[in-house]
């Protein structure tokens, strides 16, 4: 399964800035942008779903020219949620008591279905009388075409076109366009590669999307088709060292469960944690011991 949250925190963390660019030019207008301070996690409970909910962006920031603060508060939702504005002005609250600051709540969903606009206020009211207007922004990424985006160079427009609204037959377009886009933003590999596994992993082409990929790829220009087949390649050599060391690590608990009989989780946990060259030495390793005491010992020198 697709670990959304991990994914999408990763990419606002590294990318924070350029999010705001993107999607709030009111607010970059409006801040020192080298002012950005990552918050601590902020764990807020809520007694009435009985949930402990970790915040999933919290920055401060300066105002230009003015001695005042004020906090981005960014949720990511990949799912449509009922009640989830009462939840966002919980969220606000806790946030305003604690740092008694102003807050500006975000709200991005990215999920694919459905496509009715999610609410962004929560609203409170008796009678006639008005008690409560909570406002919030809201990015829904399926009401968002991705063709809007080509143009941006901007590192969050690469990624986040791979869950903007497409048809079926654009998604090899769509996945070649992104490729594009990131090649021109001259980020270093790490950031690279962040930005491209987050596209690959939402727009995996089938077999026949494949096919259509690599006939886009082949009609591009001579340069810009070198520097996305790197990418491309850096993928396959990825897919090909996981499943190696998929094979090594079912090959080597196989022979340790022969052995031994059936091993602790713990012991579990710490293979399964090996790198494949790590797994390649307990494998010629594993022949001199005798029972689990060595194994222990082998784990206790890589120190």
């Amino acid at each position: 399964m697709i670990d959304h949250d991990r994914l999408f925190k990763e990419l606002l963390s590294n990318f924070f800035p350029e999010f705001i660019e993107l999607f709030f030019p009111n607010i970059s207008a409006e801040w020192e942008r080298d002012s950005v301070r990552f918050l601590p996690l902020e764990v807020i409970t809520d007694v009435t779903e009985g949930e402990r909910k970790i915040l999933d962006v919290l920055v401060q920031v300066s105002f230009k020219s003015q001695d005042a603060l004020f906090i981005i508060h960014t949720e990511h939702q990949s799912y449509s949620q009922a009640g989830f504005n009462q939840r966002m002005f919980t969220y606000f609250a806790r946030l305003h008591e604690k740092y008694a600051l102003p807050i500006y709540p975000i709200v991005i969903y990215s999920h694919d279905s459905p496509k009715t606009p999610e609410p962004n206020s929560y609203r409170i009211q008796l009678a006639k009388k008005v008690i409560l207007e909570f406002n919030y922004d809201v990015i829904q990424l399926n009401q968002l075409h991705w063709q809007d985006f080509v143009n941006q160079r901007n590192p969050v427009a690469s990624a986040l076109m791979a869950k903007m609204r497409m048809s079926t037959s654009e998604r090899p377009q769509v996945k070649l366009t992104s490729l594009q886009l990131l090649t021109t933003l001259q980020l270093n590999p790490a950031q690279v590669q962040l930005i491209s596994g987050f596209i690959d992993t939402y727009l995996e082409l089938n077999s026949q999307e494949e096919v259509v990929f690599q006939e886009q790829l082949a009609n591009i220009e001579a340069r810009e088709q070198e520097e996305v087949m790197q990418i491309v390649t850096s993928w396959m050599r990825q897919g090909l060292e996981q499943g190696e060391k998929q094979g090594e690590l079912k090959l080597l608990m196989r022979q340790i469960n022969r052995r031994f009989g059936e091993i602790s989780p713990d012991f579990k946990g710490r293979i399964e944690n090996l790198s494949t060259p790590e797994l390649e030495n307990l494998g010629e390793a594993l022949l001199d011991f005798s029972d689990v005491a060595d194994l222990e010992a082998w784990f206790e020198s890589l120190g």
